[in-house]
C-alpha cells in the first residue's frame, strides 16, 4: 500500500457499503488518515462504534465529518489536507430519482462539481468518482444524472492542474445496501413470496471487494478524464433469485411484479461509441477522455477510420452465469455467510 503510506483519504458518502468495504481493506494498513464525509450522523456513529470494536488501534485513524456534497463550504471544510478522494456520495435508487429528478441533479451533478472544485482548490492529488452502468445510454433520472456527473468530471479534469480526476463505472454490487439480494433474504424469512421484476432481466455480477479493486486500479492506472470498467459477468434476475432460494434452502414462491419506473431489461457498461476508443487492460477496460478542443472546423477535414473491434459491452453480451456459478459467488461473500449462520 505504498501509494497510501501516510496519506489522508477522504470518502464522500463514506457510511455506505462502499465506504465500509474500503475501511475493511485499508484501515489496518499504513494509510495516515481516513475521513468519512456524509450527512447522516446516526450512520457515522454506528460506523465509529463498529470499527472501534473491530479494529481498536487502527480506528484512531478514522475521522468523521458531517456535511453534504450539495454544500460546497462543508465539502471544503473536510477537504483541507486531503491527498486522495473516493467520491461515492450519490442518490442511487432508480424509482426515487424518477419521482424527484432535481434531487438527483443536486446531489449527483452539482454535488460532484462541489467535490471536484474543492479537491482542485485544496491541491488533492487524485479523485476517483464512482459512477454506474446506468450512465451508459441512460433512460432514467438516476442514470442521466450519473452520465452528467461523468461529463462534469471529464470537463473538470481538463483544467485541474495537479489533481488527476478519473471515473469508475460498475453494475449492481451484490449485497450492497438497497440491492436486491438482502431483499430476497428478508422475503424468504417472512415466508415469501420473493418478488422478481422480470426473470429475464440481466444484470452484471460484482462484489463489493471487486468494486474496491476497480477503484484501486483506476487510482493506480488512470490519467485525467479516464473512465474504467470491469469485465464483469452477468446473470438474469430469475437466476439470481433461484440461487438465493437454493442457498437458503427455501421453496417459497417467486412472484413476477413487472419492471419498475425507469428500469432497463439489460445494463450497458460501455456504449458502442466508447468501445471505438476503449483500451483493453486485461480485467478492465479504460476509456480515455475526448480531449479535443472547441475548434471543431478541423474535424470536417481530419478524422479517423480506425476503431477498436469491441462493440457495446452490456449484460446481455458478456459471460452469462447459471445458477451454480451465482450460488458459488454468493457463498463466497461474507454477508451471505453471516446471513446463512442466522438461519431462515
Amino acid at each position: 500500500m505504498s501509494d497510501f503510506t501516510g496519506k489522508t483519504l477522504l470518502i464522500t458518502g463514506g457510511t455506505g457499503s462502499f465506504g465500509n468495504a474500503v475501511l475493511d481493506r485499508f484501515l489496518e494498513t499504513d494509510v495516515g488518515e481516513i475521513r468519512i464525509f456524509s450527512r447522516d450522523e446516526k450512520k457515522q456513529d454506528d460506523m465509529r462504534h463498529v470499527f472501534q470494536a473491530k479494529m481498536p488501534e487502527a480506528s484512531k485513524k478514522l475521522r468523521f465529518y458531517i456535511g453534504d456534497v450539495r454544500d460546497r463550504d462543508s465539502v471544503m471544510n473536510a477537504m483541507r489536507g486531503v491527498d486522495l478522494v473516493f467520491h461515492a456520495a450519490a442518490l442511487k435508487q432508480v424509482p426515487s430519482c424518477e419521482f424527484f429528478p432535481m434531487e438527483a441533479v443536486r446531489t449527483n451533478v452539482i454535488g460532484t462539481d462541489n467535490v471536484l472544485y474543492s479537491a482542485i482548490e485544496s491541491g488533492v492529488g487524485r479523485v476517483i468518482c464512482l459512477s454506474t452502468d446506468k450512465a451508459a445510454y441512460p433512460i432514467n433520472a438516476m442514470g442521466t444524472s450519473k452520465a452528467m456527473m461523468e461529463k462534469v468530471a471529464v470537463a473538470r479534469s481538463r483544467s485541474a492542474g495537479g489533481t488527476v480526476i478519473c471515473c469508475t463505472r460498475y453494475g449492481n454490487v451484490l449485497c450492497s445496501r438497497g440491492s436486491v439480494v438482502p431483499l430476497f433474504i428478508e422475503q424468504i424469512r417472512r415466508g415469501g413470496p420473493m418478488t422478481v421484476t422480470d426473470p429475464n432481466m440481466t444484470r452484471f455480477v460484482m462484489s463489493l471487494e471487486e468494486a474496491v479493486d476497480l477503484v484501486l486500479f483506476a487510482f493506480g492506472n488512470g490519467s485525467a478524464g479516464d473512465i474504467f470498467v470491469q469485465k464483469a459477468p452477468a446473470c438474469t434476475i430469475g437466476t439470481l433469485a433461484e440461487a438465493v432460494r437454493r442457498l437458503f434452502g427455501s421453496d417459497c414462491e417467486m412472484k413476477v411484479i413487472g419492471i419498475r419506473h425507469g428500469e432497463k431489461m439489460y445494463e450497458t457498461l460501455l456504449t458502442n461509441e466508447e468501445c471505438s476508443r476503449a483500451v483493453d487492460m486485461g480485467d478492465y477496460f479504460r476509456v480515455p477522455a475526448d480531449n479535443r478542443d472547441l475548434n471543431y472546423d478541423k474535424y470536417f477535414k481530419d478524422g479517423s477510420v480506425e476503431r477498436s473491434a469491441l462493440s457495446e459491452f452490456n449484460s446481455n453480451n458478456t459471460e452469462i452465469w447459471g445458477v451454480d456459478r451465482v450460488m458459488e459467488k454468493l457463498a463466497s461473500l461474507a454477508y451471505i455467510r453471516e446471513e446463512l449462520e442466522k438461519g431462515v
